[in-house]
């Protein structure tokens, strides 16, 4: 995430309200497709959960999230909101590939072919998880989140992600780097702001 903070001085609060948002309109068509959300002054910062979840309650969506590397990180933030059972049906986190096998039907050929972190494992874990949540959208998450795991091919930091809203899946690959931590939480923010974003029909 990026913070743009556009400031003014003055004594009339009045006058630098608009001569800010002056400034915002001209920059917004710039950055338009990057922007989820606005923080006012004086208000909490708006959270990337907060934003989702508020669309899927407007747009009548229900969300299945299946998470690997993140371990159920994405579902935390998904339920740390009020109300958030208007719209989240579940989770699965299988962790092993035997588990994305047998509750997600990933078949053992994409592991021998391409491996767990790859854009056909996240493509068919998310596919299953509209099914199995009987969901309208799907996070579908699966990476290598450190500090050890990583080869010359799939760097630590190696992640994908697919979302799915009805017949449409789009996976993404990232590389965000060393940090565990990070790395989960970054995970998790992309994740959801991608599928803001697909609902949205934002285009990368």
């Amino acid at each position: 995430m990026v913070r743009l903070r556009l400031s003014s001085k003055g004594f009339d609060e009045l006058k630098l309200h608009h001569k800010i948002e002056s400034q915002i309109e001209k920059v917004k068509p710039l950055i338009e497709k990057f922007i989820y959300g606005y923080e006012e002054y004086g208000k909490a910062q708006p959270k990337i959960e907060d934003i989702l979840g508020q669309l899927l309650l407007e747009k009548g969506l229900k969300l299945g999230l299946a998470e690997s590397c993140t371990g159920g990180y994405i579902s935390h933030l998904i339920t740390s909101v009020a109300g958030s059972s208007n719209y989240y049906n579940g989770c699965i986190v299988p962790y092993h590939n035997e588990f994305k096998h047998n509750l997600l039907k990933v078949g053992n050929a994409i592991f021998e072919k391409n491996g767990a972190v790859s854009k056909e494992c996240v493509m068919a874990m998310a596919k299953e998880t509209l099914n199995t949540f009987k969901a309208d959208v799907a996070i579908a998450v699966s990476g290598i989140a450190g500090p050890g795991g990583g080869t010359d091919e799939k760097p630590v930091g190696t992640t994908w992600i697919a979302v799915a809203y009805g017949d449409r899946i789009v996976p993404k690959q990232f590389v965000f780097g060393h940090n565990r931590q990070r790395n989960i939480q970054m995970t998790a923010n992309t994740a959801m702001n991608m599928l803001r974003k697909l609902i949205l029909k934002i285009e990368d």
